[in-house]
């Protein structure tokens, strides 16, 4: 809240419980950190789980943030994955993190849950629950732990009143939910009346009574239809997962004119998102470096050649694997550096020219690493912003030069985004943060985590993207470690980087290197390669990919010409109204059913169908077994459930609200939790 003050401290503690934890230095209740000695842990007796540490404040506190030391050096036991809890006692806790730390050398905090709906809450306990070591078969060891927040009374005290009174709302809360949910009407509308606390967002409540009171569908469906259109659902169909839809793009022919870019690997690509216009320039079709600029206008779906040779009419010469960008507002195009063949890197070759529209300035520089430059448009001046960090002990704010990497500036957050590349013989799977206002380095991930399948692998040639306005970054995987194994190692897969969740999420994944599979689905998916190109436009949310080496060592000259579009579909938000309309009247079927065969066929026929995708083998097996049920011979336990219809009809509508309920946001809804769980024995 922003009426409570308070200065960030350390908070002593003491060890309340633990499980199977011992401790081998511990003085004066307090935990000193020593990363030079072995024996200054605590260590459990094994690793199988229940494994945690208790702490005990001295008294109640806002925990902001949980501090680990380490060992001077790597150590199996340091926890690869943990949980952290907390609460004003031992038996009731909230989980405030789950996180891992990096095997090295270096202290790490992590940011504690510490504010429900904006207030702060204290916690009274700490409890550390690891869950994998770094050496897979070996014990856990924390070797310091320490606590920061807020311990001042008189910040602490109106948290905890906040907090006690929260607690007991949601306990009336989660009984009203109990008491409507098993049609205890009266006890549900006393406790209502009398404590004033109401269960959810009246807009539920009339959801509530219009389904499972009445059980007036087509109020019902009105209902949740105006939800999604007035946008209640996006926060759902935010979280739900990316399914690519590759469409291959196929200008039309138009004889004696070249009418598309031929087959390249190494061009450079960028869009004009205002007048979706695409802009390819250069790139090595497997004999030579080329030099054309061509043009491709999206709502035409034409090429146009604007220069067969750049060099001719004074701009930059044939080359590849160079960069380029474009400025919108004053519809220039920057164009930067080339690849040369290690036989060609002698100092008079190296240039490291840059042009922008007519422009060029050259300087003749000695090959290597040469750190982060700004360029300033206006004065056309560069400024050095960082050296190259030549050692391979990089700390937080070093930066180590590369090549083949994927750098992607934030306009909103001001950040410059580093991911991956190369550095002489070696690949480089870190992941950091540039400010270019405050010259401070963030580093995401070191790469020295042995993630597996959780992040892109380490490569070359992967392409990047980002979408300011979503908050993501995609990356579309390139060549791996292996360059020589081109054939085993080239793979398709793309990412996508969540990056106010720190999270990534693999949304496409092919594995096949078959020539006989590509062949097959060569018009409905790109075959794997490297030395692509790959823009976005952010504005539409479509991405487009050009060209590239298909790696093919029987043909290694061999370079691809093929043209696609790329879209990362989430549920629209008429696809989740069908879903809630396919959920409301597949149960009004079953409740007709039971009562008007002939009516239920009819229904099913009309209104059921009207919300079945019968393209999707799914849905239609669905609707197929649901005419099945009105074939079906009355059995004795029918006989029986008719004899309390109407408590099934309302356990079966209650079943339906829930269902639809998940759609909300979740501050509108009725608790997660049930009444019934907190009973323990």
């Amino acid at each position: 809240m922003a009426s409570i003050k308070g200065r960030s401290r350390k908070m002593k503690y003491t060890v309340h419980k633990c499980s199977s934890f011992s401790s081998s230095y511990l003085p004066e209740n307090i935990m000193v950190d020593k990363p030079s000695d072995q024996s200054s842990r605590w260590s459990s007796d094994s690793n199988n789980p229940p494994q945690f540490l208790t702490l005990k404040l001295e008294h109640a506190a806002i925990v902001q943030t949980i501090g680990f030391g380490k060992y001077e050096k790597t150590h199996v036991c340091n926890l690869k994955k943990f949980k952290v809890f907390g609460g004003l006692n031992d038996e009731n806790m909230v989980e405030l993190v789950e996180s891992g730390l990096k095997n090295d050398h270096q202290p790490e905090t992590f940011y504690l849950k510490h504010t429900i709906d904006g207030n702060m809450f204290p916690c009274r306990y700490i409890k550390i629950v690891p869950i994998q070591s770094w050496g897979p078969s070996f014990n856990f060891s924390i070797w310091y732990v320490e606590l920061n927040g807020i311990d001042e009374w008189d910040v602490v005290h109106p948290c905890m009143n906040w907090y006690n009174t929260y607690r007991e709302k949601e306990a009336i809360r989660l009984c009203l939910k109990h008491f409507r949910q098993h049609n205890y009407t009266e006890a549900f509308e006393s406790l209502q009346k009398r404590t004033k606390i109401h269960l959810e967002d009246p807009l539920l409540t009339e959801l509530h009574k219009l389904l499972v009171m009445k059980g007036d569908f087509g109020a019902c469906e009105a209902l949740v239809e105006k939800a999604v259109f007035d946008g209640l659902f996006n926060h759902y169909i935010s979280q739900q997962d990316y399914k690519p839809k590759w469409t291959p793009i196929i200008p039309p022919i138009k004889e004696g004119t070249e009418n598309r870019p031929g087959m390249r690997g190494g061009h450079q690509m960028c869009i004009d998102v205002n007048t979706e216009t695409i802009y390819l320039f250069g790139g090595w079709d497997g004999m030579q470096d080329l030099a054309d600029l061509w043009s491709y206008h999206v709502p035409t779906g034409e090429w146009s050649c604007l220069f067969k040779d750049t060099e001719a009419e004074g701009g930059p010469s044939a080359r590849s694997c160079h960069k380029m960008c474009l400025d919108p507002e004053r519809r220039q195009i920057f164009t930067f550096g080339r690849y040369l063949d290690s036989a060609m890197r002698a100092p008079e070759n190296l240039k490291s020219d840059f042009y922008v529209n007519t422009s060029d300035e050259r300087t003749t520089t000695e090959p290597g690493f040469s750190g982060l430059y700004s360029y300033h448009v206006p004065t056309n001046t560069w400024k050095k912003l960082r050296d190259d960090c030549t050692t391979t002990n990089v700390g937080p704010q070093e930066i180590r030069s590369r090549i083949g990497h994927s750098m992607l500036f934030h306009t909103q957050s001001r950040l410059l985004f580093v991911f991956a590349g190369q550095r002489a013989k070696e690949y480089l799977n870190d992941f950091f943060t540039y400010n270019v206002d405050t010259d401070e380095i963030q580093v995401i991930s070191d790469g020295t985590k042995k993630e597996g399948a959780q992040v892109p692998a380490a490569g070359f040639t992967q392409r990047a993207t980002i979408d300011p306005e979503l908050n993501e970054i995609h990356v579309l995987s390139g060549l791996s470690k292996d360059k020589e194994r081109r054939e085993d190692n080239v793979r398709n897969s793309f990412w996508v980087y969540d990056i106010g969740n720190n999270k990534w999420s693999c949304v496409y994944k092919n594995e096949h290197v078959g020539p006989q599979y590509w062949t097959k689905m060569q018009h409905v998916e790109p075959c794997p390669r490297f030395a692509h190109q790959l823009v976005y436009d952010h504005i539409r949310k479509v991405h487009y990919l050009f060209g590239g080496n298909p790696g093919k060592a029987s043909l290694p000259k061999m370079r691809l010409d093929d043209f696609w579009s790329l879209q990362l579909c989430r549920p629209s938000r008429e696809q989740l109204l069908r879903r809630c309309k396919r959920l409301i009247r597949k149960h009004q079927f079953q409740e007709i059913v039971s009562s008007d065969s002939i009516r239920a066929l009819q229904y099913l026929q009309t209104e059921l169908a009207a919300t079945i995708d019968h393209s999707d083998p799914e849905e239609a097996k669905e609707f197929q077994l649901l005419a099945s049920t009105l074939f079906r011979v009355p059995t004795e336990e029918d006989d029986a459930l008719n004899d309390s219809e109407m408590d099934e009809k309302y356990k079966g509508r209650t079943q339906l609200f829930d269902a639809l309920v998940t759609f909300f946001p979740e501050h509108m809804t009725q608790p997660k939790g049930n009444l019934v769980d907190l009973i323990t024995f």
